[in-house]
């Protein structure tokens, strides 16, 4: 295997990376976190002269059973996303990084967002034809049916109310990804709404993990003697596995976000599974074991860290 593709049982897994740096500090992000915990992120996901928080967006392509599937999308190019300037009018070579990988977006048959933000859904689309049309125009796009409603702006009255600038600005910015992410997905018929749980075969299974937003999910794999959870935002940094408790600042739900991880944490733990978060750069993924009252990454996984996106 390259230095981006691991095989897991059956499964191949292998890592995209659309974009990898700093950006704001991981006290912004995990606010919940101790000092002590945060200077033991350095020097490879924290730089301890700023605290700036090391990161990448990244998707997963993993094939299983004759199938190729794309989990998580990342956050696109072209987009207006004035909640998160670094990322406004983004312009990556991420598709060109999918061909590396020997994927071309044709080839795609299902895409999974774990959660409807824009750093995970953004590639669902391209402009093409001064229109968002699907990136992956032969898949099936599998999103939790609670993501799917609860972002619509249709049902904005069911969101909690605004009272800053700064949540307005984010509103704002949620129903620009709602638009060019995935209503196009909607409209063209290609999306699969689930809930509860969705088998998407004998080695792969989405199942619910919500707080950090009501639908966020997780994608169980089980092959062989192998296991591995691709648990999207339910951990944006290591700080996060040494103290569960410590939530991101995007968690929509604090006490549920908290109690997934604890669970999620533990059962990763006991069945040996890989943990696969969405934006830790370096190794990208690693084993849990309990430590104290948290947990402690250990058997990172074989690829390669990511260079810095200039």
């Amino acid at each position: 295997m390259s230095g981006d593709t691991i095989q897991l049982g059956d499964v191949t897994v292998t890592r995209v990376v659309e974009w990898s740096g700093s950006i704001r500090t991981v006290s912004d992000f995990v606010p919940d976190s101790t000092p002590e915990g945060r200077a033991a992120l350095a020097p490879e996901f924290r730089d301890p002269d700023d605290d700036a928080y090391h990161c990448a967006i990244q998707s997963w392509v993993l094939r299983s059973k004759g199938r190729t599937i794309v989990v998580d999308t990342g956050a696109g190019n072209d987009r207006e996303r004035p909640q998160i300037p670094q990322f406004d009018h983004l312009e990556t070579p991420f598709l060109e990084n999918l061909r590396r990988a020997g994927v071309e977006p044709e080839d795609v048959d299902l895409v999974v967002n774990t959660h409807v933000h824009y750093d995970h859904v953004g590639w669902n689309t391209r402009w093409d034809n001064e229109e968002w049309a699907p990136t992956f125009p032969n898949a099936r796009y599998l999103i939790p049916r609670v993501d799917r409603d609860y972002f619509d702006p249709e049902n904005e009255h069911r969101r909690p109310p605004v009272h800053t600038d700064a949540d307005r600005l984010r509103r704002r910015g949620s129903h620009l990804v709602f638009a060019d992410s995935v209503a196009p997905i909607l409209e063209q018929g290609l999306a699969t709404l689930w809930e509860d749980s969705y088998r998407i075969d004998g080695n792969l299974t989405l199942a619910p993990a919500p707080g950090h937003t009501p639908g966020s999910s997780v994608l169980k794999l089980k092959s062989g003697t192998d296991r591995a959870f691709f648990v999207g935002d339910l951990l944006h940094s290591p700080v996060q596995v040494a103290e569960p408790a410590a939530n991101s600042c995007f968690c929509e739900d604090q006490a549920e976000a908290r109690a997934t991880r604890f669970r999620l944490l533990g059962e990763a733990a006991e069945t040996g599974a890989l943990v696969v978060p969405a934006h830790f750069p370096g190794r990208g993924a690693a084993e849990v074991r309990r430590s104290g009252e948290g947990y402690e990454l250990h058997n990172w996984a074989a690829f390669d860290p990511p260079r810095p996106t200039r």
